[in-house]
């Protein structure tokens, strides 16, 4: 069996990703006559057409498009392979790009970031804020390294570490006469009261399961697009909602008349991590979750 050369998988992610032989071939400093061989030697190798050539547009076929997916892989570990025989085989060392979503990132990362850059000064660590399903997007095609999320969330292709829990709490404005907090009962609860994000974050899905919200007639049709907003909207007495436990102490309820209130039977979310299946640095992964645990011991 023949394999590509990592010229060969270097210059095709170039011409898909600048979608032209010149511009893609002047990026690889080679000349477009050398450039377009070594394309042509790679679909030779594979035994597949990777490009539909034509005068005007190059455009890359449905398996180009699955090969380039996983060329930008075989990349990411040939990269990770040179840095340990560099000798930057430290653990935690070298680059690192980790995706987090947006109701995890400003409780989690500020506990830990000063440490982790102290403990690790040789971590050059690269965030990346975004939505559970854009950040897995993002971590299959080679463009993360790991993220870190809530779950339960149905990811394919992934090695995961669980890592805390994250209980749900009520929240509501402290002079609210849209619930009793300390006697709260969801079947009083007036219909449309529960303000929750909107759809595509995974904290919605999440605190309906966990809150047993059973009965949609009681989440209002208004949404909100980020955390802040929805606490605007129940800091103006608009509705209730229920918060992840690390939201209770954070600036996000600084100067608000939103209290939060435990319910016995809310369940929680949990917060791990997950990196590709086979990942090269799989040990520094597990590494760096139990510094998150860690760190998180007694809440983020």
């Amino acid at each position: 069996m023949n394999f590509p050369t990592i010229k060969q998988l270097r210059y095709f992610i170039a011409l898909v990703e600048n979608a032209h032989f010149g511009k893609a071939a002047e990026a690889c400093h080679v000349s477009q006559s050398a450039f377009s061989v070594a394309i042509k030697e790679l679909e030779n190798t594979l035994e597949a057409q990777l490009v539909d050539r034509t005068n005007k547009q190059v455009t890359i076929t449905n398996l180009g498009r699955e090969v380039y997916q996983q060329a930008r892989l075989v990349m990411e570990d040939m990269a990770s392979l040179v840095e340990k025989a560099a000798g930057n085989a430290e653990p935690l060392s070298g680059k690192l790009s980790l995706g987090v979503i947006p109701t995890i990132a400003p409780f989690v990362l500020p506990k830990i970031m000063p440490k982790l850059m102290q403990d690790y000064p040789n971590l050059q660590l690269f965030l990346r804020e975004d939505q559970t399903q854009r950040v897995y997007e993002k971590l299959m095609a080679g463009e993360l390294d790991l993220i870190l999320i809530a779950m339960p969330y149905e990811l394919r292709g992934v090695d995961q570490m669980p890592l805390f829990d994250d209980p749900f709490l009520l929240a509501s404005r402290e002079d609210s006469q849209l619930v009793d907090a300390e006697n709260y009962d969801f079947d009083e609860l007036e219909d449309e009261s529960i303000i929750l994000l909107e759809d595509g974050h995974c904290l919605r899905d999440h605190a309906l399961a966990a809150c047993q919200i059973k009965h949609l007639d009681k989440v209002s049709r208004f949404e909100a697009s980020s955390l802040l907003t929805l606490i605007e909207m129940v800091d103006n007495d608009l509705g209730i909602t229920f918060l992840p436990k690390m939201v209770e102490n954070s600036h996000f309820l600084e100067n608000t008349s939103v209290k939060t209130t435990p319910l016995p039977e809310a369940g929680s979310r949990q917060i791990g991590l997950a990196w590709r299946k086979g990942s090269a640095r799989e040990e520094e992964f597990y590494m760096l979750g139990e510094y998150i645990k860690q760190s998180c011991e007694g809440g983020c």
